[in-house]
């Protein structure tokens, strides 16, 4: 859905200093919902094959989706031909108008990498700026980049990247403190954040390793960037935003009771089964609720039987027996 007027960078900070982070097979369109209603922050769209989208394939554009009540909203490109990059910007401008349209210069998976995209970009910065300066020139819209550290710890190139690519016309950069090498593995190093910091003139993101509220507010404390952008910690924890917002305002956040949890659980799976049917919504979610049950009692046991079920009611009436029977607490909060 198409709005005439989109929000600058300094605005969006200003309404939320805490983002959503693009994730494939995550932040789709009933997720985004969710955490639309815990967060004012800008919440990104999975990331999009910028050669799938001028192509016209039909998938890649159904992950594209969004409304209005989404805003603000960034969607994620990823691909390392400049001229392709650009038209997909154009695409994505002209048919939607989000908020920000980011580069993915920081995904660590193999047939990415190895197509000579996402973070194998951050081993090419001339090229990532060439991208970067195409898109610009193709759009209004603020482009934004998103990467990590370096490819490896032997390239923590990350400010010196975020130099050139600002440079070239980028309005935001975000920074996951962790290298190509490490996937997900080890601690982010938040002090690449804080180069990127002092090195650039436009607003700084920090992501990785936020899980807690307290977490979110020692990024801020040792990077002072302007931002965070929450990934893996918002997986089966999308009230993790408005804890973080709370305790940001407040000094104090609230814990979801065990029944505020099966709240949310039933309306994501709702909300997915409207939006793409009950058979591809079931399966989509099962990860999703796999998720939410993480560490609670019995959860291996509900999650075997989950990945069994293919049908909305049984797996409401699985949730329902799961919390009720199996994890007392909270019960009556």
């Amino acid at each position: 859905m198409k709005q005439k007027v989109s929000l600058s960078i300094k605005h969006i900070i200003e309404k939320s200093r805490v983002m959503l982070a693009p994730m494939a097979g995550t932040t789709d369109f009933s997720y985004r919902e969710l955490v639309r209603e815990m967060s004012e922050g800008l919440i990104f769209t999975e990331m999009i094959s910028a050669k799938a989208l001028v192509y016209g394939d039909k998938k890649t554009r159904s992950l594209l989706r969004f409304n209005n009540n989404q805003r603000p909203i960034g969607v994620q490109l990823f691909g390392s031909e400049p001229d392709f990059m650009a038209k997909a910007t154009k695409i994505v401008a002209d048919e939607l108008n989000p908020d920000v349209i980011d580069i993915n210069m920081g995904c660590p998976v193999p047939k990415i990498v190895n197509n000579g995209e996402g973070s194998a970009l951050m081993r090419k910065p001339t090229l990532a700026a060439e991208i970067v300066s195409a898109m610009s020139e193709a759009v209004r819209i603020p482009i934004t980049v998103k990467m990590r550290a370096g490819f490896n710890h032997r390239e923590l190139n990350a400010a010196l990247l975020a130099q050139k690519v600002v440079k070239a016309g980028a309005k935001m950069i975000s920074v996951h403190g962790r290298t190509r090498e490490q996937y997900y593995n080890g601690k982010a190093d938040w002090s690449i954040i804080k180069q990127v910091k002092e090195a650039v003139n436009v607003p700084v993101v920090g992501n990785g390793d936020i899980f807690t509220p307290y977490d979110a507010v020692n990024m801020f404390n040792e990077t002072n960037c302007d931002a965070v952008m929450i990934a893996r910690g918002a997986q089966g924890n999308p009230w993790l935003f408005s804890q973080v917002e709370s305790y940001l305002k407040t000094g104090k956040f609230h814990e979801p009771s065990t029944l505020d949890k099966l709240t949310i659980m039933k309306k994501h799976l709702k909300l997915a089964v409207e939006d793409k049917g009950e058979y591809t919504a079931v399966r989509e979610m099962r990860s999703h609720l796999a998720w939410y049950v993480k560490g609670m009692p019995h959860s291996a046991s509900f999650r075997q039987r989950l990945f069994q079920e293919t049908c909305y009611d049984e797996v409401c009436k699985m949730l329902d027996n799961f919390v009720l029977n199996f994890v007392p607490d909270n019960i009556n909060n």
